[in-house]
Protein backbone atom coordinates (compact mmCIF):
# COMPACT_ATOMS: atom_id res chain seq x y z
CA UNK A 1 0.00 0.00 0.00
CA UNK A 2 1.09 3.55 -0.68
CA UNK A 3 2.59 5.41 2.27
CA UNK A 4 1.42 8.83 3.41
CA UNK A 5 -2.04 8.28 2.03
CA UNK A 6 -5.56 8.06 3.47
CA UNK A 7 -8.00 5.66 1.82
CA UNK A 8 -11.74 6.33 1.69
CA UNK A 9 -12.94 2.88 2.67
CA UNK A 10 -13.90 0.59 5.53
CA UNK A 11 -10.76 -0.16 7.51
CA UNK A 12 -11.59 -3.86 7.76
CA UNK A 13 -11.58 -4.15 3.99
CA UNK A 14 -8.49 -1.99 3.62
CA UNK A 15 -6.48 -3.80 6.25
CA UNK A 16 -6.79 -7.02 4.24
CA UNK A 17 -4.32 -5.48 1.77
CA UNK A 18 -1.78 -4.58 4.45
CA UNK A 19 1.14 -7.00 4.86
CA UNK A 20 1.74 -8.88 8.12
CA UNK A 21 3.88 -7.02 10.69
CA UNK A 22 4.03 -3.88 8.53
CA UNK A 23 3.02 -1.23 11.09
CA UNK A 24 5.28 0.12 13.83
CA UNK A 25 2.64 2.10 15.69
CA UNK A 26 -1.11 2.60 15.60
CA UNK A 27 -2.61 5.76 17.14
CA UNK A 28 -6.37 5.82 16.90
CA UNK A 29 -9.65 6.66 18.57
CA UNK A 30 -12.52 4.35 17.56
CA UNK A 31 -16.20 5.28 17.88
CA UNK A 32 -17.29 5.33 21.53
CA UNK A 33 -20.44 3.22 21.52
CA UNK A 34 -22.98 5.76 20.20
CA UNK A 35 -21.71 8.80 22.07
CA UNK A 36 -21.26 10.76 18.83
CA UNK A 37 -23.06 10.76 15.51
CA UNK A 38 -20.80 10.17 12.51
CA UNK A 39 -23.20 11.04 9.71
CA UNK A 40 -25.17 7.88 10.38
CA UNK A 41 -22.16 5.56 10.15
CA UNK A 42 -22.72 4.43 13.76
CA UNK A 43 -24.96 1.71 12.34
CA UNK A 44 -21.88 -0.01 10.91
CA UNK A 45 -20.21 -0.17 14.34
CA UNK A 46 -20.58 -2.86 16.99
CA UNK A 47 -18.85 -5.59 18.97
CA UNK A 48 -18.47 -7.93 16.00
CA UNK A 49 -16.75 -5.16 14.05
CA UNK A 50 -14.32 -3.98 16.71
CA UNK A 51 -13.37 -7.56 17.59
CA UNK A 52 -12.43 -8.20 13.96
CA UNK A 53 -10.49 -4.92 13.75
CA UNK A 54 -8.47 -5.72 16.87
CA UNK A 55 -7.59 -9.14 15.45
CA UNK A 56 -6.39 -7.53 12.22
CA UNK A 57 -4.39 -4.96 14.20
CA UNK A 58 -2.44 -7.79 15.79
CA UNK A 59 -1.64 -9.25 12.38
CA UNK A 60 -0.37 -5.99 10.85
CA UNK A 61 1.58 -4.82 13.92
CA UNK A 62 5.32 -5.45 13.84
CA UNK A 63 7.03 -7.34 16.65
CA UNK A 64 7.59 -4.84 19.44
CA UNK A 65 5.06 -2.49 17.87
CA UNK A 66 2.50 -0.47 19.79
CA UNK A 67 -1.21 0.31 19.53
CA UNK A 68 -2.51 3.42 21.33
CA UNK A 69 -6.29 3.10 21.68
CA UNK A 70 -8.05 6.27 22.91
CA UNK A 71 -11.54 5.31 24.05
CA UNK A 72 -14.41 6.01 26.43
CA UNK A 73 -17.84 4.60 27.29
CA UNK A 74 -21.42 5.65 26.86
CA UNK A 75 -23.78 5.65 29.83
CA UNK A 76 -27.07 3.87 29.18
CA UNK A 77 -29.86 3.80 31.78
CA UNK A 78 -27.49 4.91 34.52
CA UNK A 79 -24.72 2.41 33.77
CA UNK A 80 -21.50 2.84 31.82
CA UNK A 81 -21.27 0.27 29.04
CA UNK A 82 -17.74 -0.88 29.89
CA UNK A 83 -16.98 -1.27 26.18
CA UNK A 84 -13.52 0.23 26.70
CA UNK A 85 -12.64 -2.57 29.12
CA UNK A 86 -14.17 -5.21 26.85
CA UNK A 87 -11.96 -3.93 24.04
CA UNK A 88 -8.88 -3.96 26.27
CA UNK A 89 -9.56 -7.58 27.16
CA UNK A 90 -10.04 -8.40 23.47
CA UNK A 91 -6.59 -6.95 22.72
CA UNK A 92 -5.13 -9.30 25.34
CA UNK A 93 -7.10 -12.25 23.98
CA UNK A 94 -5.58 -11.88 20.50
CA UNK A 95 -2.03 -11.67 21.89
CA UNK A 96 -1.27 -8.06 22.78
CA UNK A 97 0.24 -7.04 26.11
CA UNK A 98 -1.53 -4.28 28.03
CA UNK A 99 1.60 -2.18 28.36
CA UNK A 100 0.08 0.84 30.12
CA UNK A 101 -3.36 2.17 31.03
CA UNK A 102 -2.97 5.89 30.50
CA UNK A 103 -5.43 8.71 31.07
CA UNK A 104 -6.14 11.76 28.95
CA UNK A 105 -7.36 14.42 31.36
CA UNK A 106 -9.36 16.95 29.38
CA UNK A 107 -8.16 20.23 30.85
CA UNK A 108 -11.15 22.14 29.45
CA UNK A 109 -13.77 19.41 29.87
CA UNK A 110 -17.32 20.69 29.55
CA UNK A 111 -19.20 17.36 29.67
CA UNK A 112 -20.82 17.37 33.11
CA UNK A 113 -22.42 13.94 32.61
CA UNK A 114 -25.02 12.73 35.07
CA UNK A 115 -26.04 14.90 38.02
CA UNK A 116 -25.56 11.75 40.11
CA UNK A 117 -21.86 11.41 39.18
CA UNK A 118 -18.74 13.53 39.29
CA UNK A 119 -18.16 15.46 36.08
CA UNK A 120 -16.59 13.53 33.22
CA UNK A 121 -13.06 14.81 32.61
CA UNK A 122 -11.01 11.97 31.13
CA UNK A 123 -10.67 9.25 28.53
CA UNK A 124 -8.63 6.06 28.53
CA UNK A 125 -5.48 5.76 26.44
CA UNK A 126 -4.71 2.04 26.42
CA UNK A 127 -1.18 1.27 25.23
CA UNK A 128 -0.82 -2.26 23.86
CA UNK A 129 2.38 -3.92 22.67
CA UNK A 130 3.04 -6.93 20.49
CA UNK A 131 5.63 -8.75 22.58
CA UNK A 132 8.21 -6.55 24.34
CA UNK A 133 8.03 -2.90 23.28
CA UNK A 134 10.87 -2.01 20.89
CA UNK A 135 10.81 1.81 21.07
CA UNK A 136 10.49 4.10 24.10
CA UNK A 137 11.37 7.77 23.68
CA UNK A 138 9.95 9.05 26.93
CA UNK A 139 8.97 12.70 27.13
CA UNK A 140 10.76 14.39 30.03
CA UNK A 141 9.06 17.72 30.70
CA UNK A 142 8.21 17.63 34.41
CA UNK A 143 10.49 19.96 36.43
CA UNK A 144 12.49 18.00 39.01
CA UNK A 145 12.49 19.56 42.49
CA UNK A 146 15.95 18.16 43.24
CA UNK A 147 17.53 19.05 39.87
CA UNK A 148 21.32 19.23 40.03
CA UNK A 149 21.61 17.24 43.25
CA UNK A 150 23.63 14.05 43.53
CA UNK A 151 21.39 11.08 44.24
CA UNK A 152 21.62 7.36 44.89
CA UNK A 153 18.88 4.88 45.54
CA UNK A 154 17.43 1.48 44.81
CA UNK A 155 15.26 0.34 41.92
CA UNK A 156 12.27 -1.82 42.85
CA UNK A 157 11.16 -4.41 40.30
CA UNK A 158 7.72 -5.91 39.72
CA UNK A 159 8.74 -9.15 41.47
CA UNK A 160 9.62 -7.21 44.64
CA UNK A 161 13.40 -7.45 44.23
CA UNK A 162 15.62 -4.39 44.42
CA UNK A 163 18.99 -3.43 43.00
CA UNK A 164 21.22 -0.47 43.65
CA UNK A 165 21.11 2.52 41.31
CA UNK A 166 24.51 4.08 40.60
CA UNK A 167 25.14 7.59 41.85
CA UNK A 168 23.73 10.16 39.41
CA UNK A 169 23.00 13.85 39.11
CA UNK A 170 19.28 14.61 39.00
CA UNK A 171 18.30 16.09 35.62
CA UNK A 172 16.39 19.33 35.23
CA UNK A 173 13.31 17.48 34.04
CA UNK A 174 11.94 14.04 34.90
CA UNK A 175 9.83 11.59 32.95
CA UNK A 176 6.18 12.52 32.47
CA UNK A 177 3.51 10.51 34.28
CA UNK A 178 0.83 8.46 32.55
CA UNK A 179 -1.94 11.03 33.10
CA UNK A 180 -1.72 13.66 30.35
CA UNK A 181 -3.62 16.88 30.83
CA UNK A 182 -4.50 18.44 27.49
CA UNK A 183 -7.47 20.55 26.35
CA UNK A 184 -9.95 19.08 23.90
CA UNK A 185 -9.74 20.15 20.28
CA UNK A 186 -12.16 22.57 18.69
CA UNK A 187 -14.51 21.29 16.00
CA UNK A 188 -13.56 23.80 13.33
CA UNK A 189 -12.42 20.90 11.13
CA UNK A 190 -16.00 19.59 10.92
CA UNK A 191 -15.47 16.35 12.86
CA UNK A 192 -17.45 15.82 16.10
CA UNK A 193 -14.76 13.98 18.07
CA UNK A 194 -11.19 14.97 17.29
CA UNK A 195 -8.38 14.43 19.75
CA UNK A 196 -5.65 17.10 20.11
CA UNK A 197 -2.76 17.11 17.66
CA UNK A 198 -0.42 17.33 20.65
CA UNK A 199 -1.83 14.12 22.10
CA UNK A 200 -1.26 12.22 18.85
CA UNK A 201 2.16 13.80 18.38
CA UNK A 202 3.35 12.95 21.90
CA UNK A 203 2.37 9.31 21.51
CA UNK A 204 4.06 9.15 18.12
CA UNK A 205 7.24 10.62 19.60
CA UNK A 206 7.07 8.20 22.54
CA UNK A 207 6.55 4.90 20.73
CA UNK A 208 8.15 5.30 17.28
CA UNK A 209 11.20 6.66 15.48
CA UNK A 210 11.62 8.88 12.43
CA UNK A 211 10.73 7.01 9.25
CA UNK A 212 8.50 4.48 11.03
CA UNK A 213 5.02 3.65 9.74
CA UNK A 214 2.11 4.93 11.83
CA UNK A 215 -1.41 3.66 11.18
CA UNK A 216 -4.86 5.05 12.00
CA UNK A 217 -7.84 2.90 10.96
CA UNK A 218 -10.25 5.74 11.90
CA UNK A 219 -8.46 8.75 10.42
CA UNK A 220 -11.40 11.15 10.83
CA UNK A 221 -10.19 14.68 10.18
CA UNK A 222 -6.56 13.61 9.69
CA UNK A 223 -5.07 14.45 13.10
CA UNK A 224 -2.78 11.40 13.20
CA UNK A 225 -1.53 12.13 9.68
CA UNK A 226 -0.69 15.73 10.58
CA UNK A 227 1.11 14.57 13.72
CA UNK A 228 3.15 12.20 11.54
CA UNK A 229 4.08 15.02 9.16
CA UNK A 230 5.22 17.12 12.12
CA UNK A 231 7.39 14.31 13.49
CA UNK A 232 8.81 12.91 10.22
CA UNK A 233 6.94 9.60 10.32
CA UNK A 234 5.11 7.84 7.50
CA UNK A 235 1.38 7.29 7.82
CA UNK A 236 -1.39 5.10 6.46
CA UNK A 237 -5.05 5.59 7.30
CA UNK A 238 -8.62 4.74 6.42
CA UNK A 239 -11.76 6.84 6.73
CA UNK A 240 -15.15 5.39 5.87
CA UNK A 241 -17.09 8.66 5.69
CA UNK A 242 -16.55 10.49 2.40
CA UNK A 243 -17.13 13.92 3.94
CA UNK A 244 -14.55 13.45 6.69
CA UNK A 245 -12.18 11.86 4.17
CA UNK A 246 -12.31 14.91 1.88
CA UNK A 247 -11.99 17.23 4.87
CA UNK A 248 -8.89 15.36 6.05
CA UNK A 249 -7.21 15.69 2.63
CA UNK A 250 -7.98 19.40 2.58
CA UNK A 251 -6.67 19.86 6.10
CA UNK A 252 -3.45 17.97 5.35
CA UNK A 253 -2.87 19.96 2.16
CA UNK A 254 -3.31 23.24 4.01
CA UNK A 255 -0.95 22.06 6.72
CA UNK A 256 1.75 21.13 4.20
CA UNK A 257 1.46 24.54 2.56
CA UNK A 258 1.76 26.28 5.91
CA UNK A 259 4.97 24.35 6.59
CA UNK A 260 6.39 25.23 3.17
CA UNK A 261 5.91 28.95 3.87
CA UNK A 262 7.89 28.84 7.13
Amino acid sequence: MELNKIYNEDCLEGMKRMPDKSVDLTVSSPPYDNLKSYNGNNETWGETVWKAIIKELYRVTAEGGVVVWVVNDATIKGSETGTSFKQALRFKEVGFNLHDTMIWHKANAFNFGSNLCYRQEFEYMFVFTKDRVKTTNFICDVPAKTAGQVAKGARKHADGSRDEVPVFVVSKFRKRGNVWSMPTSNKSNGHPATFPEQLAEDHILSWSNKGDIVFDPFMGSGTTAIACINTNRNYIGFELDEGYYKASLDRIEKHKKSIDTL
